[in-house]
């Protein structure tokens, strides 16, 4: 190949110099040769791609083509029910209820109801009427020393840092939790104007880098956090311990990323590169967690405090039980994040292969809460994938109280899921600091967009539960949902996640193998 394009340049290039001696205007070839002629050179000499430098300007289609391959793959050749990770059925979904289009479907499921993991909700034979229902259901968050309790939507924000989203992005988010009367959390990138330009309720994340409330060594400041934490916006504080996306792995801000506002955000110093630890430097042990989360929770001035993970080893969700009970602190409320991962780009190891899944996660934590008789010290928030009614109340079926949602706010906005979120070329403005990009968004249009979504899937999960003789989302339960898990046999969730029953991890009754285990559960050590 390269001897062909050696002679096609010659071949070139030679019949345009002879032609352009009898026609001048030929040489005005020369504007296209010559060009493909440097490229093809610079490609045989180029050293990094074996096949450009084995087939000059042919091997460049290659990876032409892989750029393109997930655009063509999305809009002609995936089915609407195969897109991942989110199908195209899902987000047409969210996208005619963002800009309340027509939200129904002709001529039935498009899903295989015989496939194995097809999932459904038992209907009653004397449902609800919808228009009696409250379309609007609180959950009040605040335990027994929360002094600020906050009366939250069964639907919020998930975490989402400004810095990972554009300035825009982060308002148009805010705004639409004014306009719905739910909660936006910050991320753990801090607090920033555009988080309170529109507002909206915050629920301010507080990660392993303490940004937004750390001294010079980034160690966490009482003083910042106290000051922080007092906004009027601010309704509840998340400590964040680890995340779906990447459970385990700390984040990395890139100095090409550190502009000097969102430096000052994260009180670092801007133009930097800023690693967070993968764990918290405030504490060590679930004691220490636990006497920490008071500590936030007497600075903060009683607001809820919580704290946010992805179920890793099960024997440290014990200890964490454990600790709660010695040293009688609990928090007001805990995020489960699933191994699903969400709009954190991470090493694909961790997004692939490590956390456990939403659902596996949350059974867990409610059972073992309820096992140790302090769950209704507490509420638990899902988050994962919730993009649909159905979503909530399977979620709720599994002992949530509320859920967050990420990516489907995100696609409310306007995302068009073209994966290219860490790459800082997002085409529709959304996880990008491309100022050029940001502006496509217009934050008056997309805040109402992000408000439509929020009410229609609420209304949906409200229909959804009045549908099976219910007046409260909460009042499902794991008898309600139903999965086939072969072609021939469905269980219920309740035979697939049988419930605990409350103390069962106190009085002895449980599996010889659970009770050797729980004997070595300590509350001073993670081992």
């Amino acid at each position: 190949m390269v001897k062909a394009f050696i002679g096609f340049s010659c071949i070139s290039l030679g019949i345009v110099i002879v032609l352009g001696l009898f026609f001048p205007w030929v040489f005005w070839l020369l504007i296209l040769v010559v060009p493909i002629v440097i490229m093809g050179v610079l490609d045989m000499l180029q050293t990094r791609h074996a096949i450009i430098r084995n087939y000059p300007i042919v091997g460049r289609m290659r990876y032409w083509m892989e750029a393109l391959r997930p655009k063509i793959y999305q809009y002609f050749v995936e089915s609407d029910i195969d897109g991942s990770p989110i199908n195209r059925v899902d987000r047409s979904t969210i996208y005619q209820r963002a800009k309340r289009e027509l939200n129904s479907q002709p001529f039935g499921t498009q899903f295989n109801v015989y496939a194995e993991g097809y999932e459904w909700m038992a209907h009653s034979i004397q449902p609800q009427d919808f228009g009696n229902l409250d379309k609007d259901p609180r959950v009040t968050f605040g335990g027994r020393d929360c002094q600020q309790p906050y009366s939250a939507s069964i639907l919020n924000v998930s975490a989402m840092s400004y810095g990972s989203l554009s300035n825009n992005a982060v308002q148009a988010l805010n705004g639409g939790a004014k306009i719905g009367g739910f909660a936006h959390n910050t991320g753990e990138g801090g607090i920033s104007d555009a988080h309170l330009t529109q507002g909206g309720d915050i629920i301010w994340q507080i990660g392993t880098g303490y940004f937004g409330c750390r001294d010079e060594d980034g160690n966490f400041s009482d003083s910042l956090f106290a000051e922080k934490s007092a906004l009027p916006a601010v309704k509840m504080i998340e400590l964040k311990i680890s995340q779906g996306a990447k459970p385990g792995h700390g984040g990395i801000l890139p100095a090409a990323k550190n502009t000097p506002e969102i430096a000052a955000i994260r009180h670092v110093k801007p133009h930097t590169t800023v690693f967070s630890p993968p764990y918290h430097k405030a504490f060590g042990t679930p004691r220490e967690m636990m006497l920490f989360i008071q500590r936030l929770r007497h600075l903060s001035k009683g607001k809820p405090v919580g704290f946010k993970l992805c179920i890793g080893q099960p024997r440290e969700f014990y200890a964490l039980c454990k600790a709660m009970i010695e040293t009688d602190i609990y928090p007001d409320f805990i995020t489960i994040d699933g191994g699903e991962g969400g709009t954190g780009a991470a090493p694909p190891e961790f997004s692939n292969s490590v956390g456990m899944p939403l659902m596996d996660g949350l059974s867990f934590a409610h059972d073992t809460l309820t096992g140790f008789n302090i769950r209704h010290h507490m509420k638990l928030i899902a988050s994962g994938k919730i993009l649909t009614g159905f979503h909530i109340l399977r979620a709720m079926a599994l002992g949530a109280d509320t859920c967050n949602s990420a990516r489907a706010m995100m696609m409310a906005l306007g995302c068009i899921q073209a994966l290219v979120c860490n790459t800082n070329k997002c085409p529709t403005g959304v996880a990008t600091q491309d100022k050029w990009l940001a502006a496509g968004l217009v934050i008056d249009d997309k805040k109402q967009r992000v408000a439509n979504y929020h009410r229609d899937t609420i209304e949906s999960a409200i229909e959804l539960a009045g549908a099976a003789g219910l007046r409260d989302p909460h009042e499902v339960t794991r008898r309600h949902i139903f999965r086939r898990v072969f072609m021939n046999l469905v269980k219920t969730f309740e035979d697939i996640y049988p419930s605990a029953a409350p103390g069962v991890l106190l009085n002895g009754h449980m599996p010889e193998h659970l009770r050797k285990e729980m004997e070595t559960v300590a509350i001073d050590s993670w081992n």
